[in-house]
């Protein structure tokens, strides 16, 4: 992973995020754009096991909805951004070319 990609993904997922880890994703999946997804669905995963809205009568409420929503509107925001390893539009690839290789004399 070179300097750029770690570059954007801490400014995706924030900078306190273990790089350590952002690395062996990035070894696993190839592709930024697919490691910035898999942590936010992990941190959205997280959010739903518990429970969003909770209130004790006249002392705390904790309301983790915003949270959610904000998750669930960076994840499609996701689609739309660009990933500093994303292949550029016209850009060519590298090709696969087979050919059936045949012998130049016929064998008896």
């Amino acid at each position: 992973m070179n300097p750029a990609v770690l570059a954007w993904l801490l400014a995706q997922l924030g900078p306190t995020t273990d790089q350590a880890d952002l690395i062996a994703r990035y070894a696993r999946l190839a592709s930024a754009r697919e490691v910035a997804r898999e942590v936010l669905s992990e941190r959205r995963a997280k959010l739903l096991a518990e429970p969003l809205r909770m209130t004790v009568d006249g002392v705390v409420t904790i309301d983790q909805s915003n949270n959610l929503q904000g998750l669930e509107r960076q994840l499609a925001a996701l689609a739309d951004t660009s990933a500093p390893d994303d292949p550029v539009v016209g850009e060519p690839g590298i090709e696969l070319v087979t050919a059936p290789l045949v012998p130049a004399r016929r064998t008896r």
